[in-house]
């Protein structure tokens, strides 16, 4: 391996953790993650640390809990005086660029109240250097696809509805197994490879670092020609569920409220109807769209691992392959990244060391828990960079050396804030201040403790309950041991506080500067 150091962030959005071949979903025709599998190590029980997007890639990319950099929803902004990766890889020498988006709303304090960044869902992260940003208005997506020819419609986002049938009419709305308007050339998947590949491309041998997003497989649930047919709905896993939506619903206060709000047209274009409404036929074929989109992804970076390899570079480029959050599928009868359970904050996490030092671990599956937190200091410590005290998570890269820290989490922690936005209004339908609008998750292979600042906790037996169907709060029989995991939950947020400045201390001698 040459001293060049380059570094893939494949950052794909609400992909669930558990559905990669390498952890038994065997049904999934996914041969480029599969062989990245092969060569690196999987992280079977990897969480982030909170949903939905923005939250979520705020942990990813300052290595923060949600505790700490309070960027709590989506168009919440995140502080200005956090550092975050492409702020400490320029420190280091890299021109971090980034394909994709990160969902962030700027610090008010640093700009001004008419800057337009306050006006869409998100932007980019400071640091980055876009090279294909689709957000805020993907107007350089749908640039692209008119430059080729293709034919817009007034709404552009209509090019995600589904095609009309053989016979010329509309499908029923929803869940369909019907091909895109786009066609898989113009799709927004490849759209994200072409500029990931232009990138490297114009780098040549200069060393590098690309953050390379994809939109997929989050909604719309439509697929173009041929992804949208690869899969069976009766080859899918069954859903995950109550024997009906309002018995769902008596689970707790906040789940009610989404069983009954979240509707179909925030996941298909021409959805109608609540998503609880779903009959299990349709939630399969939702199943089904979405692994066809998972395959789409898979053939697009065999085309970036093809020119890795053609050009000497995959030797000398740690690749990992993770997400922002999980996606509900149907589980629970909710849609969407939302609440408490797992199918929302379990995600994917393969890391590719090209290294001789990885050699022993290659295609080893581990079994710890490990967060998203743990992204940034894996890829600083790999880079030989600091990682910042700032930081809450821990590099992964003993794992991949077959030497895990003796000390490690035995419990991963995760946290939902639930306040009102322009696009849903819990807060509101339940009645609860604005800053009390959080739960917080403790949960190791045995127990799972939900705690509410305004609501009652949940606490679960995972081993007799996977899933996660009977809230034992109110069981004597397990009073004791929920106040085990309570107590679990406040040593945590003491150990974890945001310490940025608590190293430093003034001396007689001077300013003394302690990293733990």
């Amino acid at each position: 391996m040459s001293a060049a150091k380059n570094v893939l962030l494949i950052v794909v959005d609400q992909w669930r953790g558990l559905m990669l071949p390498k952890l038994g979903a065997d049904y999934l025709k996914l041969p480029n993650i599969d062989r990245l599998s092969v060569e690196g190590v999987t992280f079977r029980n990897h969480f982030t640390q909170a949903v939905p997007c923005g939250p979520a890639r705020a942990s990813l990319l300052t290595g923060q809990y949600l505790m700490n950099h309070r960027a709590v929803q989506n168009t919440i902004p995140l502080a200005g005086r956090f550092t975050n990766l492409a702020h400490e890889l320029r420190r280091g020498g890299y021109d971090p660029a980034l394909v994709g988006y990160t969902t962030t709303t700027p610090d008010p304090r640093t700009t001004g109240a008419n800057d337009p960044r306050f006006l869409v869902l998100g932007d980019i992260m400071d640091g980055f250097r876009p090279v294909g940003a689709f957000e805020p208005y993907k107007d350089a997506y749908f640039g692209w696809v008119a430059s080729r020819g293709f034919k817009l419609p007034d709404n552009r986002e209509d090019i995600w509805l589904p095609q009309p049938d053989s016979k010329g009419g509309k499908s029923a709305g929803g869940a369909t197994a019907q091909p895109a308007v786009i066609p898989k050339e113009l799709s927004d998947t490849a759209w994200f490879t072409e500029r990931g590949l232009s990138y490297l491309q114009g780098r040549g041998d200069k060393p590098w670092f690309l953050h390379l997003g994809y939109y997929r497989p989050h909604p719309p649930f439509i697929a173009p020609a041929p992804y949208n047919a690869m899969y069976r709905p009766e080859d899918m896993p069954k859903p995950v569920r109550a024997g009906s939506a309002a018995e769902e619903a008596k689970q707790n206060a906040l789940l009610s409220y989404y069983v009954n709000n979240v509707k179909q047209t925030s996941f298909f274009q021409d959805g109608q109807g609540l998503g609880s409404e779903m009959s299990e036929a349709q939630v399969a074929q939702l199943r089904a769209t979405y692994c066809g989109l998972m395959t789409e992804i898979d053939d697009q970076l065999g085309r970036v691992f093809d020119h890795l390899k053609a050009t000497g570079q995959w030797d000398d480029t740690l690749i990992i392959f993770t997400c922002d959050h999980g996606e509900q599928l149907g589980d629970h009868h909710l849609l969407g990244k939302i609440g408490y359970f797992d199918e929302s904050y379990r995600i994917p996490m393969i890391v590719r060391d090209p290294r001789a030092e990885a050699n022993a671990t290659r295609g080893s599956i581990v079994e710890r828990f490990t967060e998203t937190i743990d992204t940034m200091p894996t890829i600083l410590e790999w880079l030989g960079l600091d990682v910042p005290r700032q930081c809450d998570g821990s590099s992964l890269l003993p794992f991949c050396e077959g030497e895990p820290p003796a000390d490690w989490r035995t419990e991963v922690h995760y946290e939902f804030d639930f306040r009102d936005l322009y696009y849903s209004k819990p807060e509101s339908s339940l009645g609860v201040p604005m800053d009390k609008c959080s739960l917080a998750v403790v949960q190791d292979e045995h127990y799972k403790y939900v705690h509410f600042a305004a609501l009652p906790p949940l606490f679960f037996d995972l081993k007799a309950d996977p899933g996660q169907f009977v809230n034992r709060a109110g069981d004597p029989a397990y009073a004791v041991r929920m106040g085990e995991y309570a107590a679990k939950m406040l040593t945590w947020r003491l150990g974890f506080a945001e310490r940025t400045l608590t190293g430093y201390r003034a001396t007689p001698q001077g300013l003394e500067v302690r990293a733990a």
